[in-house]
């Protein structure tokens, strides 16, 4: 690791671990965390070390012992004493790139100091990525325009299925209704609806009616459903895919799955140039806005790649100057419901929606989430609860330019 100072401090430094202990840490935190299929999702809350409070202050304090330099701690803590909270933007290699940094116990020994105590983070999308014609300086997009996408139904699958509602019933969640009030509220919400249930579980939200509505301009893009990950062995982290309704005539890159084509993140790259000779860029099919929200499995997994060509890359080549996306695959409500035996009322996922949603309308949504997330740390050291524990609210990041 190498580190550098700016913007009011000065400073740098270096911090080397053998590659065979990084790379046994590593493996050691993909063993627990969630998995896909329901046995996979069962054994992170019966047994992943994330779910128990001892077992995952355990996990990171090895994490920290491996990956962290501890001088490094010291002068953030100088940094902060005569400036304030720095901000931390971490570029990570990808054979780390699934690791909650915010959860390392970085003072050594039995302290439970994290480094989200410490600093606020974001991660840098990787240097070499370059956006789409002309870098606009500012975040300013011309329009109010907040574009929802919120748990659209996928052709072919059923609501109990693996490509099934994330969220639930339309209009079940009283939480969820009220996070489309306020952006009615607020502005526009695209598409329009007359009522917030309305929203959700759309028909209609394919790829066109998507490009569409980003083509008109927005400051916002929130997406709320499922994303299929690319293996990382296969280095091809363009074939990650979104799902969106998307029917198999709709013109794209990838194959159909039953009555529905996915959107990959290969189609936001190219767009429609390898499909007809008068095609056109997917920055120019589907522009993105300034702030991007992914909250879907492994949205964010393009970082694992040597060459990270996945959905929030995309995003951020097409225009976006931050994307929240997660690291791992994310349990549901439903999950929590029906392996932790929470009863309905307590719905993470959705604590995590809203809270994404509240940074993203924050002038600083990095420390707006950064917070919600020390408040989910906090809760979590006191009581160990499930629903407070870092299997859902560690996988947030916020990617940036």
């Amino acid at each position: 690791m190498t580190w550098t100072w700016a913007r009011g401090a000065q400073g740098f430094g270096t911090g080397y671990t053998p590659g065979q202990d990084v790379d046994e840490a590593v493996r050691a935190l993909a063993a627990e965390l969630p998995g896909g299929g329901a046995e996979g999702m069962r054994r992170a809350f019966e047994s992943s070390a994330l779910a128990s409070s001892e077992e995952e202050r355990r996990l990171s304090r090895m994490l920290a012992e491996v990956l962290w330099p501890p001088g490094l701690t010291g002068q953030i803590r100088q940094v902060s004493a005569r400036l304030g909270r720095p901000l931390m933007r971490l570029q990570p290699s990808p054979r780390v790139a699934q690791v909650p940094w915010e959860l390392l116990a970085v003072d050594g020994g039995d302290s439970d100091v994290r480094l989200m105590d410490l600093v606020d983070i974001a991660t840098t999308a990787p240097a070499s990525l370059r956006r789409a014609g002309a870098t606009p300086t500012g975040e300013d997009p011309g329009s109010d325009a907040v574009v929802l996408v919120l748990d659209p139904r996928v052709p072919g699958f059923r609501a109990d299925s693996p490509l099934g509602s994330v969220l639930g019933q339309p209009g079940s969640d009283p939480a969820l209704l009220s996070l489309v009030q306020r952006r009615l509220d607020a502005g526009t919400v695209v598409p329009s609806v007359a009522s917030p249930a309305e929203a959700f579980r759309r028909t209609d939200l394919d790829r066109d009616r998507l490009g569409e509505a980003l083509r008109k301009g927005a400051r916002r893009l929130m997406y709320v459903g499922h994303v299929s990950g690319a293996p990382v062995e296969g280095g091809q982290s363009e074939d990650v895919t979104l799902h969106l309704c998307c029917g198999p005539q709709t013109t794209g890159m990838t194959e159909p799955v039953r009555t529905h084509r996915p959107l990959s993140a290969k189609d936001l790259l190219l767009g429609t140039l390898p499909l007809r000779a008068d095609g056109v860029p997917g920055a120019q099919l589907w522009p993105a806005p300034p702030r991007v929200a992914l909250i879907a499995c492994e949205s964010g997994g393009d970082l694992r790649f040597a060459e990270s060509f996945g959905l929030a890359t995309a995003m951020i080549h097409n225009g976006a100057h931050l994307v929240t996306a997660t690291r791992w695959v994310l349990p549901t409500s439903f999950a929590f419901h029906r392996l932790a035996g929470l009863p309905e009322s307590v719905r993470p996922l959705t604590e995590a929606v809203v809270a994404v949603d509240a940074a993203h309308e924050d002038h600083d949504p990095v420390r707006h989430l950064g917070a919600w997330q020390r408040q989910q740390l906090d809760r979590w050291r006191t009581d160990g609860r499930i629903e407070h524990s870092p299997l859902l609210w560690a996988a947030l990041t916020c990617i940036v330019r």
